[in-house]
């Protein structure tokens, strides 16, 4: 299961006053489900910059208490600043990190410009992809003149896209905001083995996007115009990156500057391997290099798939193998230590999705499950039996990819691998998801219900509760079921030195299904909606039959492979 996670970058006008930051940038926490990540004031521009997450569902709550504190507390008569700004809250992206699409965080940021102009009457534009004109896809058009320019809302050209279309005495005091979508930005500097800076830029040169100017001949010749009498340009190797050469003193050496502004289009990895060729072939070398500020965990597990394939090897492995080998392909350590857990977006929010049984040693978890308590119980352990399954039927895929001789078929088990490590990951969560459900149940039984009112609502909870219990167990007899797909796979195909693991393997994922199944039907006997119980009996009988024939399936092929009968 992906976490569903939105990134909000709000830009608040003020970087002086620490008591209206803070008192800004910690409302946001007062949504339940949003995470503040970082603030980050400047004196100098006046300006901080707030960032945090949260699901789609609570990120645009969050933005828009923060966009009324700030209107509260920030007066814009009165701001000055070197950066470019138009309101109290200057700007507020929306950016998917993971689980989201683009067009999510743009009916958010839609849904969000309705509520200011309806609740705040606060003017603004939409940007980026969330943009109704094309030509306020770009932030610089749509705060042209700046706040000292906002009399333009009067007029058609500068007509908000949202809130009153007017000047006065409260809209000079907020301002106008410019909300948006994007994808990430990424700003990335990338390590030479060289201290000239001239030398740095020129390769910045020959990969950003906008390239060099085109001359006559060599450096200071005549710049070429067009007929137009604009500079020609000769375009760099890379869309969507902009950058330059610089001398870093603290580490005596110089560095590509690199802005990443389409993830999508170039990723960094693409961007890496492209500054080592570009550099190569001006004699420098690349010695690694250093991702800047927070990122979403697909920028490093891409990565890793891209050198994995590059080496021909299995992309099934776990996330975090997949990090170690992106740090050390890009070398992010080259300079200073790389702490994933600081780094990435989703392994800062891990802290609240709580995994309490799997973070224990195997030993404690069986301790746990042997003690007093009634949970977890037999549905935490069904899941956990499925996940340790999956895994060994995915162990066989990863080895059969790296079995000598069988080099030309390497993507094909990588490809089942990777399927494999998808499911794990989702009956990973359904593990604590069961035990989550069981106390459901018991605090909704716990409701007060000494009024008719009081025993309606109690009696509702725990009917929902139930529902929840039933269908938790019956996701893992699903995926469990998906999961033997990948058991039936390599018993037919993987590497033979391994039949009896995919046996095993099978085995525990019959016990997740069935087991997953007992849990459901103990808590069937409690729900009052029989239309949907009715359904629930039905399709776990026929989950329970079919998990039988594959099982059998899969240990007459073992038989067969060991050379008799069990």
């Amino acid at each position: 299961m992906i976490q569903r996670i939105v990134e909000c970058v709000p830009n608040i006008s003020e970087g002086r006053n620490s008591a209206v930051i803070q008192a800004v940038s910690q409302v946001v926490e007062s949504v339940a489900g949003v995470r503040l990540l970082d603030v980050d004031a400047g004196k100098s521009t006046n300006r901080t910059v707030i960032t945090f997450v949260g699901a789609p569902e609570v990120i645009g709550e969050a933005a828009f208490r923060l966009i009324q504190k700030a209107a509260e507390l920030i007066d814009m008569r009165e701001h000055r600043g070197e950066h470019p700004r138009m309101g109290a809250t200057d700007v507020c992206p929306f950016v998917p990190v993971s689980g989201v699409t683009m067009n999510e965080c743009v009916s958010i940021a839609h849904a969000l410009g309705e509520r200011l102009d309806r609740e705040l009457g606060i003017p603004g534009y939409f940007y980026e992809s969330a943009a109704k004109t094309v030509e306020r896809k770009n932030l610089a058009h749509c705060r042209k003149g700046q706040y000292e320019g906002l009399s333009k809302l009067e007029t058609p050209e500068g007509a908000p896209d949202f809130g009153p279309a007017v000047w006065n005495e409260k809209t000079k005091r907020s301002g106008a905001t410019a909300i948006g979508a994007r994808d990430f930005l990424i700003a990335y500097n990338i390590n030479l083995n060289t201290t000239s800076s001239r030398r740095a830029n020129a390769i910045a040169f020959d990969i950003r996007e906008s390239g060099r100017v085109q001359r006559t001949g060599g450096p200071g010749s005549p710049i070429v115009k067009d007929a137009s009498g604009n500079p020609v340009r000769i375009p760099g190797s890379l869309k969507s990156v902009k950058g330059i050469g610089w001398y870093i003193k603290e580490y005596g050496i110089a560095q590509l500057s690199l802005n990443l502004t389409d993830i999508q289009t170039t990723p960094v990895h693409v961007a890496f391997d492209e500054a080592c060729a570009k550099a190569q072939a001006r004699g420098i070398r690349v010695t690694g290099s250093e991702l800047v500020g927070l990122l979403p965990l697909r920028v490093l597990t891409d990565a890793a798939d891209y050198f994995l394939r590059k080496q021909q090897r299995s992309l099934g492995i776990n996330t975090m193998e997949k990090v170690k080998i992106a740090v050390k392909s890009l070398g992010l350590e080259d300079l200073g230590s790389f702490d994933p857990d600081k780094r990435i977006i989703e392994f800062m929010i891990a802290d609240q999705q709580s995994t309490p049984l799997l973070d224990l040693s195997l030993g404690a978890f069986a301790s746990e499950t042997a003690s007093e308590s009634p949970a977890p119980g037999g549905g935490s352990v069904a899941a956990y039996a499925a996940t340790m399954g999956v895994a060994l039927a995915t162990m066989v895929a990863n080895l059969s990819s790296h079995k000598r001789g069988w080099d030309n078929r390497w993507e094909e088990f990588s490809s089942v691998a990777a399927r494999g490590i998808a499911l794990q990951n989702q009956l990973e969560l359904l593990v604590d998801a069961d035990t989550d459900a069981f106390n459901g149940i018991i605090e909704a039984i716990g409701m007060p219900k000494g009024s008719n009112e009081q025993e309606k609502a109690r009696f509702k909870a725990i009917q929902d509760a139930t529902k929840n219990a039933i269908e938790i167990p019956m996701c893992v007899a699903r995926v469990a079921t998906e999961a033997m797909a990948i058991a039936e796979e390599m018993a037919e195909i993987g590497n033979p030195n391994s039949i009896t693991d995919v046996g095993v393997g099978a085995m525990a994922i019959r016990t997740g299904v069935k087991g997953a199944i007992l849990n459901a039907r103990v808590n069937l006997q409690d729900l009052e909606d029989k239309i949907y119980s009715a359904a629930t009996v039905a399709e776990a009988n026929a989950l329970w039959a079919d998990i039988d024939t594959r099982e059998a399936r899969i240990l007459d092929r073992v038989s067969v492979v060991l050379g008799g009968s069990a």
